[in-house]
């Protein structure tokens, strides 16, 4: 079985160097952590808010922790003094209590706006009508202490790749309209994981979030 290091040199050996691999830490021990930390690795993601709380106390400052769950408004408090980035905003709402913690904390926190692409009802993710009407709206456009870098997006749960890859380029055509749109440089596109990353590549993506393919099968609490 190859070690966290090995996984993440073969990964890092097929992804281009401008592509940034977020290495989604969810459910591991510190110590699987630190192992991809000594090999080099900054960027981790994760999906519960209490975890990673915990992790970002216990683990080196100079980790770049990105939130890629669906995060609930009551509990943007917790990680909004240092949280990287956060993947999955899909309404309003959220964005305006990340607003409002940012400004309690002096700090502007980068976003991403999730797209709803999948034809699957469990995912969560903005349909790309309601990202404009939001990105349109004065009362987006009052919020200083945020900041729009791109978007994120998960694919259909499908072994059709044909389906996967247009549901991603999706993504890419709605993000260059934006930009021109909205005169913001989109650009963060974060879409792809183990099962469909190099799909996501040949789709436009330049953020990959890698769970299982470096740390091994997930474990469930």
């Amino acid at each position: 079985m190859s070690s966290i290091a090995e996984n993440l040199q073969r990964i890092k050996s097929e992804i281009p160097t401008d592509i940034t691999l977020v290495a989604v830490s969810k459910t591991k021990p510190n110590a699987a952590v630190l192992e991809a930390y000594d090999a080099g690795q900054r960027d981790f993601g994760e999906n519960y808010v209490q975890e990673l709380v915990d992790k970002h106390e216990q683990l080196p400052k100079d980790i770049r922790w990105h939130f890629i769950g669906h995060l609930q408004s009551n509990k943007v408090k917790y990680i909004a003094p240092f949280v990287h980035l956060i993947h999955g905003v899909d309404s309003f709402k959220l964005l305006q209590e990340i607003n409002k913690q940012g400004l309690k904390n002096n700090r502007v926190i980068d976003c991403l706006l999730q797209l709803y692409i999948a034809k699957e009802e469990t995912k969560f993710g903005l349909l790309f009508e309601e990202s404009e009407a939001i990105l349109n709206s004065e009362s987006f456009k009052a919020l200083k202490n945020i900041s729009i870098k791109g978007f994120m997006a998960m694919a259909s749960n499908t072994d059709n790749s044909e389906q996967i890859k247009s549901e991603f380029l999706s993504v890419r055509e709605f993000a260059r309209e934006a930009s021109s749109v909205f005169h913001l440089p989109f650009s963060t596109l974060s879409y792809g994981m183990s099962s469909d990353y190099k799909l996501a590549l040949e789709a436009g993506s330049n953020m990959v979030r890698i769970g299982s393919t470096i740390f091994g099968e997930r474990n469930y609490n």
